[in-house]
């Protein structure tokens, strides 16, 4: 019953900022743009609906997980609507059809628990999905994944490619057993080690750097929760290490990345544009924000997806942009807490390996915007533009909500 009043109480505050932010984009215009107050209340009623179905037929599962994704939805869209009507209509289709997603694989899928046993089925499409761009892809700002059908319909394959690595790794290592010989062990160990190493080397070789540090980050999650062993983190740790310094003498992009990264000002009209002009927009927000509306970003290129959250910097300010990234912390601890509450450890593994996808992604693309690492080109989960990646997180967090149904 409490955790019931939480939720609501939580709700109603969503239903407050979503009204809120779309009411003041309607007095951006002149006349009173009635269409965002609109757009809000569609967002406000497919949230409210989608609560409601889960909570009604599902009532045991962790609840927050769609709160705070709401959250995230709504500061998404608004934000995208600031920056272009009909970017921000599209991107709230594919919220629909995420949340959809999410509430047809916790009513139609059957106990997870049976799923462990497709392991072969899972490293089949992840052997196909993860060079395909490579293949098919056309190049878009230095990166060569994506994969353009026609002139309306394009995906990115590394984005669904996440998805089948997380189930495959978690089949893979779910029956790991600890042995007294490295032989042994090898034997259990190389498929996995062997298949994310080859997601990986597809993603360098399609100059994707953000997704090649994704799979990494899940696949040594995902080793160290299965076996407990650091000795295993330290090895992947290392190989990774000789991959980068490789992968640094004999690709071009990857240098030109690393120059940036290290001195942004001394190519600010040039190779740097793009993270000097979002710096630009951080510092102008300063802790409170400009205001919804007054921001000049007009000149940041690839704002609807890779920079979006030097946007939301500088309209809504460092202290709401911090708000956020707890929003996506509390979303990382509710998967990490599927994962402690449930006894399978296929499913274990499956949350773990989700949870630690977007708070990759989350800390990835947020370090390259403030110059932590070097910036690259990939989404901010649920708030970016991105039919592929919404449909993704929305994928993995309906996954982490059936884990948290069947604890």
């Amino acid at each position: 019953m409490k955790a019931l009043k939480r939720e609501k109480r939580l709700l109603r505050l969503v239903y407050l900022l979503c009204l809120l932010l779309f009411i003041t984009l309607g007095f951006l215009q002149k006349p009173f743009d009635t269409f965002a107050v609109v757009m809000g209340i569609v967002l406000c009623v497919l949230i409210g609906y989608s609560h409601f179905i889960i909570r009604r037929f599902y009532p045991d599962g962790d609840k927050f997980i769609l709160i705070f994704s709401s959250v995230l939805a709504v500061v998404g869209v608004a934000t995208l609507y600031r920056i272009n009507r009909v970017t921000a209509i599209k991107q709230l289709v594919w919220i629909a059809i995420g949340m959809i997603s999410y509430i047809l694989i916790v009513v139609i899928l059957p106990d997870l628990r049976s799923f462990s046993k497709y392991k072969k089925i899972y490293m089949i499409v992840t052997l196909l999905l993860m060079p395909l761009a490579l293949i098919f892809g056309t190049e878009q700002y230095g990166a060569k994944n994506w994969i353009i059908i026609g002139k309306s319909i394009s995906f990115q394959p590394s984005e669904f490619g996440k998805i089948a690595l997380v189930l495959y790794l978690a089949s893979a290592l779910a029956t790991y057993e600890n042995k007294k010989s490295f032989k042994e062990e090898f034997k259990e160990l190389w498929q996995p080690a062997l298949v994310a190493g080859f997601s990986m080397g597809c993603m360098v070789l399609q100059r994707d750097l953000g997704s090649a540090l994704i799979f990494f980050g899940i696949s040594i999650t995902l080793l160290y929760v299965a076996t407990s062993k650091k000795k295993y983190v330290f090895t992947a740790l290392g190989l990774a290490a000789i991959g980068s310094v490789a992968g640094y003498s004999m690709f071009g992009h990857v240098r030109e990345r690393v120059m940036i990264w290290l001195d942004p000002w001394k190519y600010a009209l040039g190779e740097s544009y793009q993270i000097v002009e979002g710096m630009y927009s951080i510092a102008a927000g300063g802790l409170f924000g400009v205001g919804l509306g007054q921001g000049h970003f007009q000149n940041l290129p690839v704002k609807e997806s890779d920079m979006i959250y030097a946007i939301i910097c500088e309209e809504f300010g460092i202290i709401f942009a911090i708000g956020l990234m707890i929003i996506y912390f509390l979303l990382f601890y509710r998967g990490i807490r599927a994962a402690f509450v449930t006894d399978d450890k296929y499913s274990q593994l499956i949350a773990v390996g989700f949870s630690t996808m977007i708070a990759c992604q989350t800390l990835v693309i947020i370090g390259g915007i403030f110059a932590v690492i070097p910036l690259t080109g990939i989404t901010l989960p649920i708030v970016s533009y991105g039919g592929s990646s919404v449909l993704t997180i929305f994928f993995a967090l309906g996954i982490l909500q059936k884990i948290s149904e069947e604890a």
